[in-house]
């Protein structure tokens, strides 16, 4: 294993362990950011924790954190980002909906090149190094065989905090209903990637994410052999924030699907 990739193996788990024990315990306190957007004091201190793993391991490289913004200095500062989401589908951990990950991807000189998405539930870790695959615990990961929209399963995740984009977005939803075998919204757009790069998913889209909620399951998706976009095919989802990925022929037909629908 990247020693890298290690590190954030180890600032995962720890952080999972927050998570797990503040699941049995069922009391922590919640805030509202916003309108339909949830953090609770396990979202911060699972991500303490993490931030304590990577900068004890990593001192000078840049940090861009959910819920503490961008530390150690600007982007430009350090070759290295990391993309940390501590508790990807806070809604779901707060009513027990057992649908949430610790998400945390590193960024080498723009390029994506560790990736960790860990299912503290299930304790199933999703890891990928550039160039070497992509893993559930110790087994590689391929995305489906999947080859036509109509028989694939897609994923996808309501704009909840753009309300100004539901129409929109209703339009391919509606689309996407009568092209596909079935849609999926479970709450959590990291695992929901990593679902791809496992086959358990053949698709996904979503608008109007966070880097740290889309970086980690990109990379995964493209070590298992998936295509990753946004909705013109092109490389602009990390901008943007709307992204779609999935096997290569089923991403290809989401593209045609969808890129009128916006």
């Amino acid at each position: 294993m990247h020693p890298m990739l290690n590190i954030a193996v180890k600032a995962a788990r720890r952080a999972g362990s927050v998570i797990n024990r503040a699941t049995l315990s069922g009391n922590f306190e919640v805030e509202s950011k916003r309108i339909n957007d949830f953090v609770t004091e396990v979202d911060r201190a699972a991500e303490a924790e993490i931030l304590r793993v990577i900068q004890t391991a990593y001192p000078d490289h840049a940090i861009l954190a959910e819920e503490s913004g961008e530390l150690a200095g600007s982007r430009g500062a350090s070759d290295y980002l990391w993309m940390i989401d501590p508790l990807d589908g806070t809604t779901n951990f707060i009513h027990g909906f057992p649908q949430f990950a610790v998400s945390i991807a590193l960024q080498h000189k723009g390029q994506l090149t560790q990736a960790v998405v860990f299912d503290p539930t299930r304790n199933e870790l999703f890891t990928a190094s550039k160039g070497a695959g992509a893993y559930l615990n110790d087994h590689r990961l391929r995305v489906s065989r999947c080859t036509h929209l109509r028989d694939a399963l897609i994923g996808t995740g309501f704009p909840f905090k753009e309300m100004n984009r539901l129409d929109p977005y209703m339009r391919q939803l509606k689309t996407m209903m009568g092209s596909c075998a079935g849609v999926r919204r479970a709450g959590a757009a990291a695992l929901d990637l990593a679902f791809v790069a496992a086959g358990r998913l053949d698709g996904f889209w979503e608008l109007g994410l966070a880097p740290w909620d889309m970086a980690a399951g990109a990379l995964l998706i493209k070590e298992a052999g998936g295509l990753v976009g946004d909705p013109t095919g092109e490389d602009g989802w990390m901008d943007s924030g709307d992204i779609i990925g999935g096997t290569p022929k089923v991403f290809a037909q989401l593209i045609e699907s969808l890129k009128l629908r916006l």
